[in-house]
C-alpha cells in the first residue's frame, strides 16, 4: 500500500447558477490521501454538456 498518493472521483450533484438555475451535473474530485485516509482537497471542476471544463466556484452548491 501507498503512503502517499493522488486519486480523481467523479459523482453526480446538484448545483445552482444565476444564468441557468438548477444544474444537474459530474463534478470530479482530486484529492490527496495519506495511508487512505482524505488529506486535502487538491481541485474540483465540473464538465458542461458542451465539453468545456469548468471550475466549480461559479456555481454554488444547490441545498
Amino acid at each position: 500500500m501507498k503512503i502517499l498518493y493522488i486519486k480523481r472521483k467523479t459523482k453526480y450533484e446538484k448545483r445552482h447558477s444565476l444564468k441557468m438555475g438548477e444544474l444537474t451535473t459530474k463534478v470530479t474530485y482530486i484529492k490527496r490521501y495519506l495511508l487512505g485516509l482524505p488529506v486535502k482537497t487538491l481541485h474540483k471542476y465540473r464538465e458542461t454538456y458542451y465539453g468545456e471544463v469548468k471550475d466549480c466556484n461559479d456555481c454554488m452548491l444547490f441545498i
